[in-house]
């Protein structure tokens, strides 16, 4: 059971920070979504996108907190370790 409310909160987080770029991109770009997403990473701007779109979840996290829901909050700063790690691997390329 716990392994499953920490997948939960990885899926959950993943999702929210994925939907809260694409929003951003859609709302600031016109154009379709994979040329915005292509003109950003030529600008050097994507890992900056990426890490607002990931503040998303720290509502969530506090919430979940606040509703003892640990292994959910687990689940949500597991991931975003992993944008974390996917931003400093983004920052070299």
């Amino acid at each position: 059971m716990k392994n499953k409310q920490t997948l939960n909160g990885v899926i959950a987080g993943l999702l929210l920070s994925l939907s809260c770029m694409i929003f951003a991109v859609l709302f600031l770009y016109d154009g379709p979504l994979e040329d915005g997403i292509a003109f950003l990473y030529e600008k050097k701007k994507l890992g900056g996108l990426i890490s607002v779109s990931s503040l998303i979840n720290l509502p969530v996290f506090f919430l979940a907190i606040r509703k003892n829901k640990i292994n959910f909050a687990k689940g949500l700063v597991i991931i975003s370790l992993i944008i974390v790690c996917f931003l400093i691997v983004l920052k070299f390329i």
